[in-house]
């Protein structure tokens, strides 16, 4: 990533962002917590992305060079914690499940960032303690390092639907499967079939943040039928697509 931006302090604030909307590269001195109450936020670092849509925050630690990306029509809380203050203990890019109780917490903390009355005091320690309470969930979409991998990875996020084997997708790029699979598990830390879930996954998301209909989505993300998209997304997010909160 080039041209990154330093903001010492990470800000604490509501904002609405129109769809393909973005915040170029930039970094904080401070932890943030990132949550689309709307729409579903997309946000990138030179390891991988992360989406959350309403139900799941991005906790996105301290000096941390990151980008969000809006897709649907965004509505971004910001909440802002000095770097000796980590709750969650995490170094790293991490989606949170987000319940009702503490999305009200992070809606209402940041829509009044200049309070400092004893009130606002109480609803951070909720705030944080609800934090920890969160689940970490798997929703990372990790970056390759080696440059056949990235080729590989490139063909299928250009097309999320391409259903071609390992072997097949090898043929493309010059290597066995069994030297992708390697790779896979060594460079990425998943298997070949947990990576292109994670990314039809994502693509889902985005779609269905933008009003696709399910359907469409199954068949432009690579699912053989909407009824194996529907089960694969409900074992995920813990709901049908066709109930997935916008916000």
């Amino acid at each position: 990533m080039t041209n990154i931006r330093h903001e010492p302090v990470a800000p604490t604030r509501t904002q609405s962002l129109a769809s393909g909307a973005a915040i170029d590269t930039h970094r904080h001195d401070d932890h943030q917590i990132v949550y689309a109450g709307r729409g579903v936020l997309a946000v990138t670092t030179d390891a991988g992305s992360w989406v959350a849509p309403v139900t799941r925050a991005i906790w996105i630690p301290a000096g941390t060079v990151h980008a969000h990306q809006a897709h649907g029509e965004l509505e971004l809380h910001l909440v802002g914690l000095p770097a000796a203050e980590n709750p969650l203990a995490l170094e790293t890019p991490t989606v949170l499940a987000v319940g009702p109780l503490l999305r009200e917490l992070i809606v209402a903390y940041t829509h009044s960032p200049g309070d400092e009355s004893p009130e606002r005091a109480r609803l951070r320690a909720v705030l944080l303690d609800q934090l920890r309470a969160s689940h970490q969930e798997p929703l990372h979409l990790p970056t390759p390092a080696a440059p056949l991998l990235r080729t590989l990875c490139d063909i299928l996020c250009a097309d999320p639907a391409d259903s071609r084997t390992l072997a097949e997708l090898g043929r493309e790029v010059g290597a066995s499967d069994r030297t992708l699979s390697r790779l896979f598990r060594g460079d990425l830390g998943m298997t070949f079939p947990q990576w292109r879930t994670q990314l039809r996954l994502h693509h889902a998301l985005i779609l269905l943040a933008e009003n696709t209909p399910v359907t469409a989505v199954a068949h432009l993300c690579g699912w053989s039928s909407a009824s194996a998209f529907i089960d694969v997304f409900r074992r995920t997010f813990g709901h049908t697509p066709g109930t997935h909160p916008k916000g």
